[in-house]
This record gives C-alpha cells, sequence and structure tokens, in this order.
C-alpha cells in the first residue's frame, strides 16, 4: 500500500451518522467503516438500522444503532448523547438526514415548511452543538454536512428544500469561521440527482426525470458510493486544508 493511502485512512475515528439506513447514508457509513472507522448509525427504521449494522460489522468495526427522529428537538440531543456514551468522542459528524416536501410556493403548507427547516436545517445545527465541544477538547475533529445542489441553483416546486439547503450551506461557513481555529474542518457536499429511494421517487418518472437528466454534462445522476467517497475525503486528514468549502457533485450541471 502506498503512503497515500495513509492520509485516507480513519483508523481509530469515531463517525456519527444521520439517515444512515438508506442510500447517502447507508453507503457513508460502510465506505467510512471500511476506511477504519466506527459508525454511530441514526435513522428510524429499525430494519435499515440492523442492515447498516451489519455491513459496518462485516468490515470489521464496531457499530452503534440509534433510533432519533431528526425532526424532533430532542431527536438531535438524543442521537448525540447515545453516540457519546458509546464511544466517548465523535471525531467525524456527518449531517446527512434529510427530507424534500415538494410543491409550489403559492401552495406550499406552512407544515411543509417548518418539517423540512426542521430535519435540513435544524437538526445538523443541534447535532453539531453537542458534538463540537468533545472534538474542541481533543483539537481535531471533521463535519461533513450534506447539502444539494439545489442549494446553489434554483428547482421549481422546491421552495422549502432549496432553501434549507442554501440554508446549511452558510451555516456550514459560520461553522468554519467559529471553529477553524480549534482544528475543526467542516465543508459540505452538494450532490445532483442521486438514485437514492428518494432520488428514485422524486425523478424516477422519464417526464421529470429526463429534462433534468438533460442539463447535466454527464449526461447521468450519481450514485451514493460517489458522494460517499467524497465524505470519505473530507472526513480524513488528506483535506485538512479544506475549510468552509461546498463541494459540488453534480456531473458538471452547475458549470453550465
Amino acid at each position: 500500500m502506498g503512503e497515500w493511502t495513509k492520509r485516507f485512512e480513519l483508523t481509530g475515528r469515531c463517525a456519527l451518522v444521520t439517515g444512515a439506513t438508506k442510500g447517502i447514508g447507508f453507503e457513508t457509513a460502510r465506505v467510512l467503516a471500511d476506511a477504519g472507522a466506527d459508525i454511530a448509525a441514526v435513522g428510524r427504521d429499525a430494519e435499515g438500522l440492523a442492515e447498516v449494522s451489519a455491513a459496518v460489522k462485516a468490515l470489521g468495526r464496531r457499530c452503534v444503532t440509534i433510533s432519533a427522529d431528526m425532526g424532533t428537538v430532542d431527536g438531535p440531543l438524543k442521537a448525540a448523547k447515545e453516540a457519546l456514551a458509546a464511544f466517548g468522542t465523535i471525531d467525524i459528524l456527518v449531517n446527512n438526514a434529510g427530507i424534500a416536501l415538494l410543491g409550489h410556493l403559492i401552495d406550499a403548507k406552512v407544515e411543509d415548511w417548518d418539517a423540512t427547516m426542521a430535519v435540513n436545517l435544524r437538526a445538523p445545527f443541534l447535532l453539531a452543538r453537542e458534538i463540537v465541544p468533545g472534538m474542541i477538547a481533543q483539537k481535531r475533529g471533521k463535519i461533513i454536512n450534506v447539502s444539494s445542489q439545489s442549494s446553489v441553483v434554483a428547482l421549481e416546486a422546491h421552495g422549502a428544500y432549496c432553501a434549507s439547503k442554501g440554508g446549511l450551506n452558510m451555516l456550514t461557513k459560520v461553522m468554519a469561521l467559529e471553529w477553524a481555529k480549534h482544528n475543526i474542518q467542516i465543508n459540505t457536499v452538494c450532490p445532483t440527482v442521486i438514485l437514492t429511494p428518494m432520488g428514485e421517487k422524486v425523478w424516477g418518472q422519464p417526464e421529470k426525470g429526463d429534462p433534468m437528466l438533460a442539463k447535466i454534462p454527464g449526461a447521468r445522476f450519481g450514485k451514493p458510493v460517489e458522494v460517499a467517497d467524497a465524505i470519505l475525503y473530507l472526513a480524513s486528514s488528506a483535506s485538512d486544508m479544506v475549510c468552509g468549502h461546498d463541494l459540488l457533485i453534480d456531473g458538471g450541471f452547475t458549470a453550465v
């Protein structure tokens, strides 16, 4: 193995991943475990939590599963408390849990707006606030917030989603401003359409997906592992000089 592999190695690190039961979250937990990290997997689906636990343990790493609802105030606090109790400290926080409740602004429901902001924007803040003191104490840490290309490009009928992800990008920059001095690097990944269960639900029909696909110079949608690999980079020492950055994973969508 080359020397470069050590810069991507996570042996001895503990990672908390929200939305870990499927899609990007599941693949992120698997990829980080494959790189050597122990995993605190957070989700609401008991069957999905069992599956991600089995995948992590098959790679020889520890996995603690935490059932928590990121749409509540108590959910992120519960997740942080249980993860810290299990591992003592969290070295890597991946705020991946997200929802997309679609509708044109003129018809938007206040309840949908509030639910979107709670999961996509408030939960990452609450989790980071609980986890960061331990990172400050050990003088190192990584936070990766899973945003979206729709944080920088407007999509019709995605008002609340776009606003929440744009807010997450700016929250990330404030986190970087306040915590980089403690050797904590905070970044976002901003994927285009990824063929997760949620991606299939929103973009699976040709009449919806084909116009979006036509805007991607790479001429395809993404795969969860492609986002997970970018998260691995941002979670590793290879990215120690990257902080406050929004990493677009979009096949060239925003280059046009």
